[in-house]
């Protein structure tokens, strides 16, 4: 199970970073007092556009950031003093993670086993399970860089799963894919759901939240706006699609703006 109280993550901008945003505050709110709970055996979708904190919110939970402000749970370990209990029982892939270049899966696969302790002969198993899954047992042994973009996409979902954790978290897992290795990726995610696991993906695609997600938490401008099943979602916007669910609570959250 994933607690999350009060989340707030603020950055401190350079003077570079100001001029960029075209502003003259010294910080950035990326995540505004975010909760919310996710429990084993469903898939909670976090939604919203580029830029939301969708991603920061993750990486609050992977250990990656501190929060400034609120605290993370994560099968009832605190992500700020227990980050080695936290790390032990989630699997964390995002697009800016990169594997490197010059070594093979084959390779990555088992050091990052033997880094999560996994037992030799388990993680060999493991290794043909999900190879043959992704259908990456042809290419182990090419270097990273030789990939093609998915098979890279594919690698990188089997390492982060090299230890069979409990809690599988994706940001934007199908993003750049196509719409073969995005399927398989996508029914892969549900089989993990069908085994008891905890998977939270963020994505802007709907029809990709629509498909796999139990529950939703709509996240704009570092704040949620909505929570909840799709029905429940659709009955508060009064819409009967993602789509146009997600423009209502836009609308919604930028009134003060027109």
């Amino acid at each position: 199970m994933i607690e999350i109280n009060n989340l707030t993550k603020i950055y401190k901008l350079s003077s570079n970073q100001m001029k960029k945003l075209k502003t003259k505050n010294s910080t950035k709110v990326a995540v505004d007092k975010v909760s919310f709970s996710a429990e084993a055996g469903e898939i909670l979708g976090l939604l919203g556009p580029n830029g939301a904190g969708k991603t920061t919110t993750l990486r609050c939970i992977a250990t990656l950031l501190k929060p400034t402000e609120g605290s993370i749970t994560v099968q009832g370990h605190d992500t700020v003093s227990e980050p080695e209990a936290v790390r032990s029982s989630i699997g964390f892939l995002t697009n800016e993670i990169k594997l490197d270049p010059q070594f093979s899966a084959k390779y990555l696969f088992h050091f990052f086993g033997r880094l999560h302790k996994v037992p030799e002969d388990v993680l060999e198993e493991r290794r043909k399970e999900l190879f043959t899954y992704f259908g990456i047992d042809g290419f182990e042994d090419k270097k990273i860089e030789e990939l093609s973009t998915g098979m890279k996409q594919k690698a990188a979902i089997a390492v982060s799963l090299v230890h069979d954790p409990d809690i599988v978290i994706f940001d934007e897992p199908t993003s750049g894919l196509d719409i073969i290795t995005a399927r398989s990726v996508t029914d892969y995610l549900l089989e993990l759901k069908k085994k008891g696991k905890l998977v939270i993906i963020s994505t802007h695609i709907m029809s990709e939240a629509e498909k796999l997600c139990d529950r939703l938490v709509v996240i704009i401008d570092g704040k949620k706006t909505a929570e909840g099943t799709l029905e429940n979602i659709y009955e508060a916007t009064g819409t009967n699609n993602l789509e146009d669910a997600f423009f209502e609570l836009y609308k919604e959250n930028h009134k003060e703006e027109r």
